[in-house]
């Protein structure tokens, strides 16, 4: 039985607004407001409902627990509150911007649609709001993600958060998105993982502190929808090619990570409706896709479409699922847990036809690969995708995932997949009960959301097209730095070549000509090895994007089978690694057999986690180190990831491409990326006959045939089961029953941050910037690992001083990522990438930049400081897609805290961009055709941004004048992008926004 009621804890749940009669405003959810209706006697009970033991009592698909936000309140005795003269005081200054609670719709505009969803043998299933009962020709043309967005503006139409006027919009979306209006948008539900959701509840923690400053009620502070946390990002491959490497490694986990996970077991009691998936579980995107998501949500017996955001951008895989999601910063996580709306514009949604099908031998990630590098191209940067042709039929649930996992890398905000039978039989393998995926189907297909290829489509618009023959696609790979640089195989030598002799950039290490064939030859503990160019020093199956797909996953399997039969070995001083996104990986690997081979070729299993692809790759053998860093070779990784970015996958490894499972082993055996595959024998079988790729490539007939025998539904149904019991290391961790977390002053992996020292209710207004220094000038693709880390920490870096300091020995210096709890180490991480590339240093490659009054050369996060000390603001000059990568919160917050008051760049990625908003940060954009470099800037000026005082003088999208000291002038644009954004800003941020509505709507 698929057990989602079960993982860990039974959560608190809010009545759904669809079954509620009362709505309000945006600064307050109206189930937070009844539960809070009479604040001074109520207050939480730290065991209200909640479990900390993971229990496997719930048996049932979607009923997690569900009882009434005020269970368990108790007096809240002597708290101070804030007196009402305060808060009428405060009430005038907060901005037109936060909307009352004088106002109250008494029922949902649209009511008259709730329609009773009948079962085929009598009862209902639930009532719905019926998209075909509005009568309306315009439904049936839009796209179906668009629908999950008018379902979910009706069903939460109260005239208020929600209006008839929203509805519309999206109602006549064919208009309306060209104008790039604005919708209110309520998720189901928020998904997070370890190295996002630690710094989340930090914040849920810390604003629950300032509430409590401010004399008003911290357990306000409290997830009003379902949030999973999964920890997946802190498990790093130290041990490789061992049977042991998976509990050894585990051990180490939680040696390095204790306090953190202790943290997350602590929030995972003291905030409500908060489940947590403990370590060896598997990666978040894949136990959502097989486990967590829903489909169809049905509360207090009112059926509505799953949705959900996250805060890693690869939430987006649950698009192949047909569920809506998509990646969001963190802080903005945080906003929609607490009950605001989020604001989005109206998306374009690109219609992507498939047709024809994948030719023998091409894997879905030769697919992806492919259909990134086209959408890039046809530029999809805040827009949907949505997939749909008679190609779909050829794409299994797993194909689709893959595709929509990498919505990042080809820049959409969602490629989505609609449900249709392929849908509903990956429901029934992953466990789901037939009584569910009736219920599923029954809503979709009453509601127009279901796809069914056997009956007549109808049209639908699109605000643009893109058709892809799936008969094209061939074998590649993507780098040597960037994923959507995609290389067909049979191009891959002569491209290496050309990367070598191009100037440094992203397919380019500028090697001299003469040194381009230097051999390095070291030992290996006692065995001789050497490297070269294109070495491949790290072969890594990693990460969700292709582990949840059995296809490939079996696929490398027959590849290590038909390598080990013809007598071929990959080097050992590969450092060959195999992390599976769920424990399901691992059985059907055992049933069929090929973990034995993968065993034999080293590509035993390590762990279940992100690793490699997060850069948790592991230290490399010293002696291949030391031969890389003295001889400086361009030594490469190849991993069946969806991020190379340089600097990212480990610190030696320049050249770093995405390949599918099979191509990752390989490449291992060939050990080089210099090969032309179809020329070239990968090596010498035991026979002494050069043995070819064609020799050990398993055709497709050969993988479904595997995939056939070994990938069962029981082995989702079991693994599900098991991880709701924990392990004993996680069982074991003790926590504080307190709703108030007690702040360690001395602990290096959680600190009480600084966001809300001094906050008062009075907001601090709109603001300019004067006088600014240029804390760093970059040029383009300038990614949130550039701005904040998540991989090892440098020895000589100002975070490594600060740690050595408090008695932090360098080999438990863990990484970035697993630090994000404790702002002092994020600050001084901030722009800490060994990669980086500033105009300043002419060339030089690195995390420092020049303190413009003095000359000086300084780490960034020094100069940063020195430029605070002496009370001068700084910005930072940028070119196109400012902030691309992961939905990285930090890559906002610190900067902010090293005092950035603005970003000017030619464009933003879209969450970063979101990300800077919600931390006060000001961004702008050179006008089209103008950049830094056009307009003669250096970054040693002196910059004036002029905004008006008042928020209500500023307009989303403006035109605004930056001034230098030179005598410079030119326009750049505004990025607050709708009139919410405009209120954050007032505020100083999205947190202290939601901090004073809540306080302010409630007396």
């Amino acid at each position: 039985m698929y057990k989602a009621a079960s993982l860990g804890l039974f959560r608190a749940h809010h009545p759904s607004p669809a079954s509620s009669a009362l709505h309000f405003s945006s600064s307050v959810s109206p189930s937070l407001f009844r539960s809070l209706a009479s604040p001074r006697k109520l207050r939480s009970s730290p065991s209200a409902a909640r479990s900390v033991a993971f229990s496997r009592s719930c048996s049932s698909f979607f009923p997690r627990s569900r009882v009434s936000l005020t269970a368990g309140w108790r007096s809240r005795g002597s708290t101070p509150f804030v007196s009402s003269a305060q808060i009428r005081n405060s009430a005038a200054v907060i901005d037109r911007f936060d909307r009352k609670m004088a106002t109250v719709a008494t029922e949902n505009a649209f009511n008259s649609i709730l329609t009773g969803l009948p079962k085929p043998n009598g009862g209902e299933y639930g009532k719905y709001f019926s998209l075909p009962a509005l009568d309306d020709p315009r439904i049936d043309r839009l796209p179906y993600s668009i629908r999950i967005l008018l379902e979910s503006a009706i069903r939460n139409c109260d005239n208020f958060q929600v209006t008839k006027k929203d509805v519309e919009k999206i109602i006549d979306w064919e208009n309306t998105s060209p104008k790039l209006v604005e919708i209110p948008f309520k998720p189901a539900r928020v998904l997070l993982q370890d190295f996002t959701g630690v710094p989340a509840v930090v914040d849920l923690a810390c604003m629950r502190d300032a509430m409590n400053k401010l004399g008003s009620d911290s357990n306000k502070i409290n997830p009003l929808v379902p949030v999973d946390l999964v920890i997946d990002h802190s498990v790093q491959v130290d041990v490789a090619r061992s049977e042991n490497a998976v509990q050894a490694n585990m051990e180490l986990e939680f040696q390095r990570n204790k306090e953190r996970f202790g943290f997350l077991k602590w929030g995972s009691t003291a905030f409500q409706n908060m489940l947590v998936v403990p370590p060896g579980s598997g990666i978040v995107h894949q136990v959502n896709l097989e486990y967590l998501g829903r489909v169809v949500f049905k509360t207090n017996d009112i059926l509505y479409p799953d949705s959900v955001v996250g805060t890693d951008s690869h939430t987006t895989m649950i698009d192949g699922l047909g569920v809506a999601g998509w990646g969001v910063g963190g802080i903005e996580a945080e906003a929609a847990m607490l009950g605001q709306p989020m604001s989005m514009v109206l998306p374009g949604v690109v219609g992507f036809k498939l047709t024809g099908k994948l030719q023998n031998g091409v894997t879905a990630t030769d697919l992806v690969l492919t259909v990134t590098q086209m959408l890039r191209k046809h530029g999809v940067v805040g827009k949907f995708v949505e997939f749909y042709g008679e190609g779909m039929g050829e794409l299994s649930l797993a194909d689709r995932a893959t595709i929509a996992n990498m919505s990042p890398e080809y820049g959409a905000t969602m490629g989505f997949f609609p449900v249709d039978h392929v849908t509903l039989q990956y429901l029934k393998l992953t466990g789901r009960s037939d009584e569910t995926v009736s219920m599923i189907e029954a809503y979709l297909r009453a509601n127009k959301m279901f796809v069914d290829y056997n009956e007549p489509q109808k049209e639908r618009v699109y605000s643009s097209y893109l058709e892809l023959n799936l008969a094209d696609v061939e074998p590649c790979i993507s780098g040597p730095k960037r994923p959507h640089d995609r290389v067909p195989i049979k191009e891959m030598k002569a491209d290496w070549h050309s990367c070598l002799c191009n100037k440094v950039g992203f397919k380019g290490f500028a090697v001299p000509k003469e040194s381009q064939e230097k051999i390095v030859k070291f030992d290996f503990h006692g065995q001789p090895a050497e490297l070269k160019h294109g070495s491949v020093v790290i072969a890594a199956i990693t990460s969700c994007t292709n582990t949840s797909n059995p296809s490939v996953m079996l696929g490398a399997g027959l590849v290590a089978k038909k390598a080990c039969e013809l007598g071929l070995q990959v080097k050992p001083w590969v450092k060959t690694s195999l992390a599976p996104g769920s424990g399901v990986v691992t059985k059907y690997l055992l049933k069929s057999g090929l973990q034995e081979y993968l065993n034999q070729q080293g590509f035993h299993i390590v762990g279940y986690g992100c690793t490699t692809c997060i850069g948790n790759s592991g230290d490399l053998d010293d002696s291949v180190a030391a031969a890389i860093s003295d001889n400086d070779v361009v030594a490469a990784a190849v991993l069946s990831g969806n991020r190379n970015f340089e600097g990212r996958v480990h610190p030696l490894t320049r050249a770093n491409y995405l390949a599918s499972p099979p191509l990752v082993v390989a490449y291992a055996l060939a050990g080089t990326v210099d090969i032309d595959f179809e020329k070239e024998p990968i090596g010498t079988g035991k026979d002494g006959k050069n043995i070819y790729f064609k020799d050990i490539w398993p055709s497709t007939e050969e993988i479904a045939k595997v995939v056939q025998s070994s990938v069962l539904p029981e082995m989702f149904r079991s693994t599900y089961e098991a991880i709701t019991n924990g392990n004993p290391t996680w069982n074991q961790l003790t926590v504080p029953v307190t709703t108030l977390y007690s702040w360690d002053p001395k602990s290096t992996y959680i600190h009480e941050p600084p966001y809300f020292k001094d906050m008062t209710m009075a907001p601090p207004g709109s603001h300019g910037v004067k006088n600014a220094y240029c804390l760093l000038n970059f040029g383009d693709s300038i990614t949130t690992d550039h701005i904040s880390p998540a991989g090892s920490i440098h020895k000589d870096s100002p975070a490594a001083k600060y740690l050595l300091e408090r008695g932090i020995d360098r080999k438990d210096f863990n990484s970035y990522g697993s630090r994000r709890g404790n702002d002092e180490i994020m600050a001084r991480g901030t722009f800490a990438n060994i990669r980086l590339v500033n105009k300043f240093l002419n060339g030089e490659v690195g995390p420092k930049t020049i303190h413009i009054p003095t000359g000086d050369k300084l780490y960034v996060f020094d100069a940063a400081m020195r430029y605070k000390a002496e009370g001068h603001d700084t910005i930072v000059l940028a070119g196109a897609e400012y902030g691309s990568g992961s939905s990285r919160d930090w890559a906002a917050k610190g900067p902010m805290l090293l005092g950035v008051k603005a970003v000017i760049a030619k464009s933003f990625e879209r969450i970063h961009r979101s990300n800077l908003v919600g931390m006060g940060i000001i961004p702008l954009c050179f006008k089209p055709g103008e950049d830094a470099d056009s307009l003669g800037l250096t970054g040693h000026e002196r910059y004036t941004i002029d905004l008006p005082s008042n928020i209500s003088d500023i307009r989303p999208g403006q035109d605004i004048t930056v001034v230098t000291d030179a005598g410079k002038s030119f326009t750049c644009i505004l990025r607050f992008d709708t009139e919410v954004e405009l209120a954050y800003f007032n505020h100083g941020g999205i947190l202290p926004f939601v901090i004073r509505s809540l306080i302010s709507s409630n007396h």
